[in-house]
């Protein structure tokens, strides 16, 4: 059985808000490669389009993260022909309850990964 999809958000949550530009690093990216590695699918979920949309993916691609779709699971075109991402979990810093974050160089809070990562190992997820 495949494992299941987690979409995954990219300003404030894969880096600090800084939109249109690229954020700063905030610790999502082991976090990512050991959910990749476990088998986890990942959907970039982001309102990114066009060249910034790109260079979210560019941003994953440069750290080694596969994506399994981009602002779509490929799996539910067979289902359904809704336009919202279908995914087993979401980890978006607008989501209530994901742990949030804040330093001196970003003016929003962003995901705190170390956090997230230990939610995700307390839920047989990692």
């Amino acid at each position: 059985m495949a494992q299941p999809v987690i979409a995954i958000d990219f300003d404030g949550t894969c880096v600090t808000h800084d939109y249109p530009y690229m954020g700063s690093d905030i610790g999502a990216v082991p976090v990512l490669k050991e959910l990749a590695d476990a088998g986890y699918r990942l959907v970039l979920h982001t309102m990114r389009s066009g060249k910034l949309e790109k260079e979210a993916v560019q941003w994953f691609k440069k750290n080694d993260i596969p994506l399994f779709g981009i602002n779509s699971n490929p799996e539910q075109k067979s289902w359904t022909a809704s336009p919202k991402v279908y995914a087993d979990l979401y980890i978006d810093d607008a989501a209530l309850g994901v742990p949030l974050t804040t330093s001196q160089t970003s003016v929003r809070p962003y995901v705190d990964w170390v956090k997230v990562r230990e939610w995700l190992v307390n839920e047989g997820y990692l």
